[in-house]
């Protein structure tokens, strides 16, 4: 085999990688060489990696780890610089080879999804899946933890960026009327209809629909079923062969949906500043507990 077909053969086999993996997948693959599994969780959680985690992972706190600093009035939750994004991703040991498995400890969903979106955006899209159900199903089905930590030595990571995953009011507000681009608030209902005590998070951008992003994971903490989820996504009003562009409050919880839309197919982007941004900016807001 020459070098270019060596070449399309590796592409082709990392794209072919699931976004949505299976405990029993895991398991067979637990020791391969160039697998990567992170425990998703935040500082406050700390312990609960430290009492039991899938052997191999290492702690990964997203929200401090892949987030820009946080700036006085400035919005919350921008991603990274790639430069700080690059030095983190090498000291747990990612390199351009290297396969991704993410978890969700203690129903981490959102960040596990958030942490997802960020690694594709530094450009590992098709290498980076999420464990379906996370930790729990793992423990609830009898397989393997262990409290020791994994060594790590520090890979070699080419940046190659993925900025068209994530998009700006610009974007949203120029295509509210597009019929190829659907825009969908993953927030509670209870902001989307303008129920909320919070005044500054009440109602959505004018034409929006409704998935919040509670509603498509079960109570086993397991996304729906395809079937399930493209119910969801047609109620919402998203039709076959539109762009998804998914929002929340700051830009966590719209990755859960984002990423759905990405199990189902779709094209979709995360607009990264949100109900937060829209609304600093003055932009127009449909708040149907508002009318007379």
């Amino acid at each position: 085999m020459n070098l270019l077909a060596l070449t399309v053969a590796v592409i082709s086999a990392a794209q072919a990688q699931p976004l949505l993996v299976t405990t029993d997948w895991l398991a067979q693959h637990l020791n391969d060489r160039g697998l990567v599994i992170f425990h998703i969780g935040d500082q406050a959680s700390r312990s609960t990696y430290d009492e039991g985690h899938i052997p191999g992972a290492q702690f990964l706190a997203p929200l401090s780890e892949f987030g820009a600093p946080r700036v006085e009035g400035a919005l919350s939750l921008e991603l990274p610089s790639p430069e700080r994004l690059d030095s983190v991703l090498e000291a747990k040991g990612i390199s351009d080879d290297t396969r991704i498995v993410l978890y969700a400890a203690r129903g981490y969903y959102s960040p596990t999804s958030r942490a997802l979106l960020t690694l594709e955006y530094a450009g590992m899209a098709g290498r980076v899946s999420i464990l379906d159900g996370g930790l729990e199903i793992w423990k609830r089905e009898g397989r393997p933890l262990t409290a020791e930590a994994p060594v790590v030595s520090v890979g070699r990571f080419t940046r190659t960026p993925n900025a068209t995953i994530v998009t700006t009011a610009d974007f949203v507000k120029a295509h509210l009327e597009d019929p190829a681009v659907r825009v969908i608030d993953a927030r509670d209902t209870l902001f989307y209809q303008g129920r909320s005590q919070n005044q500054n998070s009440n109602g959505h951008i004018p034409g929006a629909g409704s998935i919040p992003f509670g509603s498509i994971i079960d109570s086993t903490g397991k996304y729906l079923p395809p079937a399930a989820l493209r119910a969801a996504f047609a109620q919402a009003g998203v039709k076959d062969g539109q762009t998804v562009v998914t929002y929340c409050h700051i830009g966590q919880q719209a990755t859960v949906v984002w990423f759905a839309a990405r199990v189902l197919g779709f094209a979709a982007k995360l607009y990264d500043g949100s109900f937060q941004d829209w609304s600093r900016q003055a932009l127009p807001i449909a708040n149907p507990a508002a009318k007379p």
